[in-house]
């Protein structure tokens, strides 16, 4: 089977949620099925940190930018090269198609329709556009989580359930679960001046969603009493971060609040395996892999009572009213002085982790593609 992926997010600069996703299925679909060929479509060069690997049956194809691109270059590519599926890891399916083309697209979350005010007009605008076009055009709807397929069932109530599949994310182990060395953890730790297990972490885009100014207001009552706590935000700016970062700038304790801005996967792995929790505060997240990746590195893990979180942490976090600093403080405050509860709450982190892998991922998105 000639199955074609349009993988042009991985020449973006930027690396989020979604490119992890497009790059790590990538990384075993081609293992997982060798006798199926994949035309992997892009436009750029790749981004250094998300190139698939060099595989017989992977066949990259270049196709120049060109205004449009989905619907223009890589649509007339899809009718050159007569793939027998197309998967669409994003929502902007090509219109103009063979009526034979099989598609599947993903579905990553309805974020824009919940928190319209938190995405620019014109973005909001595309997204709408794309995700109802897929939504009528695709033979099937991948959804991240059950979250996900719920709130499409709820959005397009025409839809048949069956047309949706559910297909979790996975996280990298040789990334999240290896140890790195004493001598290179202290070395990064000592770049920004941190200690272990004397900070807070949150891994993710700076964006409105995200809902920082929460967890910096609970961080800023916690460090009335524990002076010496940090909090790191590890990630970098995508859209309307202006407030977030003002928030920041205005903080009383804006000397403890850290922003790594852009970092590699392996320094990342640093940040999780020496915090002392990880707090995921999102007003909606259509899945979560910083929670598996905390998991993974044997951190617990505090998230927002919403959307998909508590399907994706499932007994092995805390939750907090995302609205609500005050109950996010009192969660930081029951793990930092009770260390049965923070030593429970590893363990059983450490065994949810185990229901999630890339692989499994890859395998279930590709029985998908081809209809199975």
């Amino acid at each position: 089977m000639r199955i074609a992926i349009h993988a042009a997010d991985l020449d973006s600069e930027r690396i989020d949620g979604t490119r992890v996703y497009i790059y790590n299925v990538l990384k075993h679909l081609g293992k997982i099925s060798p006798q199926d060929d994949f035309l992997i479509y892009h436009k750029g060069d790749f981004n250094k940190a998300l190139v698939p690997p060099e595989l017989e049956n992977y066949k990259i194809r270049k196709i120049k930018p060109f205004p449009f691109w989905t619907q223009t270059a890589f649509a007339f590519a899809l009718w050159r090269d007569k793939p027998d599926a197309l998967w669409m890891p994003v929502t902007n399916i090509p219109v103009l198609r063979r009526r034979s083309l099989r598609v599947v697209s993903t579905v990553h979350d309805l974020a824009y329709r919940y928190f319209p005010q938190y995405f620019p007009k014109k973005d909001l605008f595309k997204l709408k556009l794309f995700a109802n076009i897929a939504a009528r055009l695709s033979a099937g709807l991948i959804a991240v989580s059950q979250s996900t397929k719920n709130d499409i069932l709820k959005i397009y109530p025409y839809l048949q359930a069956e047309k949706i599949r559910v297909v979790h994310h996975g996280f990298d182990p040789e990334i999240f679960q290896k140890t790195a060395s004493l001598e290179m953890s202290e070395k990064i730790l000592r770049t920004y001046n941190l200690k272990p297990k004397t900070y807070l972490l949150y891994v993710g885009a700076i964006q409105p969603r995200k809902n920082l100014p929460v967890l910096i207001r609970a961080f800023e009552k916690i460090k009335e009493t524990k002076k010496d706590l940090k909090l790191v935000i590890a990630g970098d700016r995508a859209w309307m971060w202006q407030e977030t970062m003002e928030k920041i700038t205005e903080s009383r304790f804006k000397e403890d609040i850290i922003v790594t801005g852009k970092i590699s996967f392996e320094d990342m792995a640093v940040f999780y395996r020496n915090a002392a929790v990880f707090v995921f505060p999102e007003l909606y997240a259509g899945f979560g892999i910083p929670i598996l990746e905390a998991f993974a590195a044997g951190v617990p893990v505090i998230a927002a009572d919403n959307s998909s979180l508590p399907e994706v942490g499932g007994d092995a976090a805390l939750y907090f009213d995302a609205g609500n600093p005050v109950d996010l403080f009192e969660k930081i405050g029951r793990i930092s002085y009770d260390e049965n509860l923070r030593i429970s709450m590893i363990g059983k982190g450490t065994e949810r982790v185990k229901n999630f892998s890339w692989e499994k991922c890859a395998r279930e998105t590709l029985d998908f593609i081809k209809g199975n």
